[in-house]
């Protein structure tokens, strides 16, 4: 794939990278994301997303446009500074981004149904 050096970079940075939240957070956040955007089931994170946060991610990944500031709150009163929350916020982002791309991609190359 042409981009896809640059899209590794951008994982890495946002996820590799040292920051306020836990990469292994950062990477549950986005894998919890990307799944429910459809991508392959091979995404993965080694750590689970703190139960917590799921919801938090679930409404950045499915319905970003309602994430309301008592929903920052809520992630805030669970122990994360609001850098972590941007942190966190980012990696769910990226992720259902990132899945949409590969479903999108998917489809473009896979031929119209009767058409085979």
């Amino acid at each position: 794939m042409r981009y896809a050096e640059l899209r590794q970079r951008l994982e890495d940075a946002a996820l590799g990278s040292p920051g306020h939240a836990p990469g292994e957070l950062r990477r549950a956040a986005f894998a919890r994301a990307a799944r429910l955007a459809g991508a392959a089931a091979g995404v993965r994170s080694g750590a689970a997303l703190p139960p917590a946060l799921t919801p938090y991610v679930d409404k950045v990944a499915r319905h970003a446009y309602q994430v309301t500031d008592a929903d920052v709150i809520a992630v805030r009163r669970a122990g994360n500074s609001e850098d972590a929350v941007f942190e966190i916020t980012v990696a769910a982002a990226l992720g259902a981004a990132l899945g949409r791309l590969e479903r999108g991609l998917a489809a473009l190359s896979s031929p119209p149904k009767g058409h085979s």
